[in-house]
């Protein structure tokens, strides 16, 4: 057990540092890394080029994605990665910005929460930055689409649950139930329904189970009505706009994708209990005495409301036939929860087996990777003349093992150190990957290099959706006619007044041709496999070429006028 003043110290201590340390540790391990990478392909080229055009068309109610119709989602997700852009410039750290914010107003929930919890600084700390350093939130707050975002608002809505629960104030219940229905109002307009759903998942079952259900429906009605306010006014646009855009999401991303055979993504429904370990690195090997102390306090309403919040929406999700990993971003704050509380309970009775054990485990990974490594780049190259990116992955490494080598050694004094290790390495390892991996998974930044020579282009193509996205986003021109490729573009496809924004391989030729005469065109092709290199053969030789792992850039002059040029 640690001693009175010294626990008196050190809460003080943790009091004066808490808000400066996690605003340099949001800065260090979350900001500075967001323009360090290209975009990567197929999701954030997509976010970037549906958001960019809002801007572009002044059309915020229905996304549009490379001018085609795009309902998989609403519309306010966009309009946050568009305000990035807007005030960020055209650039990857605008794009980037609203995934970084809404993951790091998350970590500062959990510090409100926990403070609320237990009144505990030095559990609050702990909280906020064991769920800031989880492998899936550090990663996912320098990817550019709508989880963080929808995971914000769902924290949000549970969070002032608690606090209209916990308020004794009529005032503090009625504004708390308002923020309730605020966040969900926005999860809806961010992601759809299951940001209502997953608020009532937790809260009928821990009101009846307190015998409180007539204060939930006493209540309940302001958080339904400040949602419905909060967006009708775009369901009512966007329905007159776009009359089908209802039946499409509603169907399309929510029925067939919970319930249907062919849902995309589909998993096996036990695909979210080992990815929880994995997401919760590097405090992975905590979970079983977290669970067990959580189990052992299951009578205590905070323990069962937190449980209660990990695990419904968690057993809800597992239920849907489609899955991702980032559809559980929402199950890892009450998890960051439950892990500090148990986290800092053994550090005030002196024991750290288990927190030595969480980092020895750490420790034997990293050396591994590092041995692997070293044993790769030895046998067959993975960096092929890349010093820079080399010295940026061992870096990343070294981090990890020298952060947990220290807790090994005083985990009193660096128990949290796994954050910092995780958040080195999540920093430095987008910008270590190696050109294989970047030139194929990232060519964003392929195309940026030629982009003001495809800007003055008249027509542009290309046979990826990701690239084509990529070409759209860089150029700022919506319309890049699409060559043997649909994918998730085949629903915009289908309506009659885009049916020339395709062409097949058989009249390519001829579609060039005509596009020639009428001015340059840019044309953006990604070889990945025989198919795609027939595609690529059809083309004129007549361009001037540019080639980068699976990419090749093609600029036809008007007319064509004979001009090769090889890069």
């Amino acid at each position: 057990m640690i001693d009175t003043e010294h626990y008196l110290m050190l809460n003080t201590m943790v009091k004066r540092w808490t808000l400066p340390l996690l605003f340099l540790a949001f800065v260090i391990f979350y900001l500075l890394p967001l323009a360090t990478h290209g975009l990567w392909m197929p999701d954030e080229t997509r976010y970037a080029q549906i958001s960019q055009e809002m801007l572009l068309s002044g059309n915020w109610a229905a996304p549009h994605f490379m001018g085609l119709r795009y309902f998989e989602k609403p519309a306010v997700g966009y309009w946050m990665i568009a305000i990035g852009q807007a005030v960020f410039g055209h650039n990857l750290f605008g794009v980037r910005i609203a995934s970084a914010l809404s993951l790091g107003l998350s970590a500062v929930l959990a510090y409100l929460i926990a403070r609320r919890l237990w009144n505990s600084p030095r559990k609050s700390l702990t909280c906020a930055v064991v769920y800031l350093s989880f492998g899936l939130v550090v990663g996912q707050a320098g990817y550019a689409n709508l989880d963080p975002q929808f995971t914000l608002w769902v924290n949000l809505s549970i969070v002032a649950l608690w606090y209209a629960i916990d308020s004794p104030t009529r005032r503090a219940k009625v504004t708390s139930w308002a923020v309730l229905g605020l966040a969900c109002g926005m999860g809806f307009m961010t992601k759809g329904f299951l940001a209502l759903l997953l608020p009532v998942l937790v809260a009928l079952p821990y009101m009846i189970w307190q015998r409180r259900f007539n204060e939930l429906v006493r209540y309940g009605y302001i958080a339904v009505l400040v949602a419905a306010l909060i967006s009708l006014p775009w369901v009512l646009t966007v329905q007159v706009r776009e009359p089908d855009f209802w039946r499409f999401f509603f169907w399309h991303e929510h029925i067939r994708r919970f319930a249907g055979d062919d849902a995309q993504h589909a998993e096996p429904w036990w695909f979210y209990g080992p990815l929880l370990m994995v997401s919760s690195l590097p405090w992975a090997l905590l979970l079983p005495i977290t669970f067990k102390q959580a189990w052992l306090n299951r009578k205590q309403t905070k323990t069962a409301f937190l449980l209660m919040w990990l695990c419904l929406p968690l057993a809800f999700l597992s239920l849907s036939n489609g899955k991702l990993p980032t559809y559980i971003l929402p199950c890892m704050l009450p998890l960051a929860l439950l892990l500090g509380d148990t986290l800092v309970n053994r550090l005030e009775q002196a024991k750290t087996l288990a927190l030595r054990s969480n980092s020895a485990l750490n420790l034997m990974l990293g050396m591994l990777a590092l041995v692997a490594l070293i044993y790769m780049q030895l046998k067959q190259p993975i960096f092929n003349h890349e010093p820079l990116h080399m010295a940026l992955m061992i870096t990343a490494l070294a981090g990890w093992i020298l952060a947990n080598a220290l807790l090994v050694s005083r985990p009193q004094l660096f128990y949290l150190a796994p954050a910092v290790g995780m958040g080195l390495a999540v920093a430095l390892l987008p910008a270590a990957l190696p050109d294989s991996i970047v030139q194929n998974k990232t060519p964003e930044r392929f195309i940026a290099e030629h982009s003001q020579a495809l800007r003055q282009t008249q027509s542009l193509m290309s046979n990826d959706l990701g690239a084509a996205s990529a070409l759209a986003w860089q150029t700022a021109h919506p319309d890049v006619t699409l060559y043997d490729a649909v994918g998730e573009a085949q629903y915009g496809l289908s309506y009659p007044d885009v049916k020339n924004r395709t062409v097949e391989k058989d009249n390519v030729q001829q579609w060039l041709a005509q596009a020639r005469r009428e001015g340059s065109v840019g044309v953006v092709m990604r070889v990945k496999n025989d198919g795609d290199a027939r595609e690529l053969e059809l083309l004129p030789k007549d361009a001037t070429r540019y080639e980068q792992g699976s990419v090749v850039i093609l600029v036809y002059a008007q007319n064509g006028a004979d001009h090769i040029t090889m890069k």
